[in-house]
């Protein structure tokens, strides 16, 4: 007797369309196979050394020994809401140890799947409790995985206008403009520093701008900060918005990852913090926002252990390990100022190049912007040409990581750009 067709499947294969190709992975599986020896890979998100080789800081190898060598190390569950002397230290990196909300017993920290995860968890969170605007606002361009996590829970999402394509820097005033327009308590995502895919931010001014019209027009700051440390070299100072924010007296969601800043990229290591408003600013007694605090967090576990259950233990380890010796964290800023200094280095260098062959256009945006990512202003055509002519690998709206020019590939890659910014438009 022969079996009907789908008679035990309620997903026929015309009903789930196949889902395009993620173009980041498809790109780096394409450079994977690219046989010429002067393949440049500027696509990857991740630190390489001037070999182009992945660095392990050397702070990370000797946390790892304290910790094989540590015989009460085990493999045992974390409590839902992770390792305590990982969030509790990872509060005081993105807050300040001597942050308002900190003293005040305000913020509460759920140890998430790195950035990704912490972001994922926040739109859980707002999706079934916030009460505002349903809409979440965040840059043009931005970050490919925003949309798909706030689209996946049910949040409505938006725009605003980010990077100017004249001057290759921010859109400061288009900026201002839709977030004022936005309807009150919308939420609105911030990048805290290194913006990605940018690599503009705003000034110390213009953050204390947009912090006005946020508090004018009742709106809620949810931050990802993925390049703390990492885009200027000085942990306080990628911070700074953030902790301005905070001073300020928002509530706000902070998403932090150490993907980048630790090195750890596949361990996952990351928090979601939030931030009740102070006693004296919000409608809240003392009383009310320890209620306030208790009552999130505990919802926030709740969402957790229906996702993941517990989050993984090693790089949290790993971090924590650093984050609590005052000589490993000493010598995990030295580590950071390496990697950033390198990538500034790279900026500078790569400026130099360009403006020596006389490459046609302006190039002061490639030093103007910070951290790993710059967007070059070269066309989708551009592109291609320099993958196909000289086996440079890129996003096709023309982000590069800095991380993947070094002191062997910069003159290659500056004379390839120069080849096809000439030809091609």
């Amino acid at each position: 007797m022969s079996t009907p067709a789908n008679s035990f499947s309620c997903f026929p294969a015309d009903i789930v369309p196949q889902a395009p190709e993620d173009p980041l992975f498809g790109l780096m599986a394409a450079y994977r196979a690219d046989e010429s020896p002067d393949k440049v890979d500027l696509g990857i998100g991740a630190y390489r050394d001037n070999n182009g080789k992945p660095w392990v800081l050397p702070v990370v190898k000797k946390a790892e020994t304290i910790i094989h060598d540590d015989p009460n190390t085990n493999h045992e569950y974390l409590p839902i809401a992770g390792l305590t002397t990982f969030t509790t230290k990872a509060a005081e990196l993105i807050f300040g140890a001597d942050s308002p909300a900190l003293a005040d017993k305000r913020a509460i920290s759920i140890q998430t799947i790195s950035g990704t995860g912490a972001v994922h968890l926040g739109a859980l969170f707002l999706a079934k409790f916030y009460t505002g605007n349903r809409s979440i606002y965040f840059s043009n361009p931005t970050w490919a995985n925003h949309g798909q996590i706030f689209g996946n829970v049910g949040l409505h999402t938006m725009t605003y206008p980010y990077f100017d394509k004249q001057s290759r820097g921010l859109d400061f005033e288009g900026m201002k403009a839709a977030i004022q327009a936005a309807p009150t308590h919308s939420v609105i995502l911030l990048h805290a520093c290194a913006h990605n895919p940018t690599g503009v931010d705003p000034t110390e001014a213009q953050w204390k701008e947009l912090a006005t019209i946020l508090r004018s027009r009742g709106h809620l700051p949810f931050f990802d900060c993925a390049y703390q440390g990492f885009a200027s070299g000085d942990l306080a100072r990628d911070a700074g918005a953030i902790r301005y924010f905070v001073e300020q007296g928002f509530e706000l969601l902070v998403a932090q990852s150490f993907a980048k800043n630790f090195g750890l990229y596949g361990e996952r290591a990351g928090a979601l913090h939030y931030v009740a408003p102070p006693q004296q600013e919000g409608r809240l007694t003392a009383e009310g926002v320890a209620d306030t605090i208790s009552r999130v967090k505990s919802q926030l576990a709740v969402l957790q252990r229906s996702e993941i259950s517990n989050p993984p233990i090693y790089g949290a380890r790993v971090a924590s390990t650093v984050l609590n010796d005052p000589a490993l964290f000493a010598e995990w800023e030295e580590n950071l100022r390496t990697m950033s200094g390198r990538i500034i280095g790279m900026r500078k260098a790569l400026r130099e190049k360009l403006e020596a062959l006389g490459t046609p256009g302006t190039w002061n945006h490639i030093t103007d912007q910070i951290g790993m990512f710059s967007f070059t202003g070269l066309s989708e055509a551009q592109v291609q040409k320099l993958r196909t002519d000289f086996h440079v690998y890129m996003t096709k709206n023309g982000r590069i990581s800095m991380a993947g020019l070094n002191t062997n590939n910069i003159d290659y890659f500056a004379k390839a750009v120069d080849s096809v910014v000439r030809s091609t438009q």
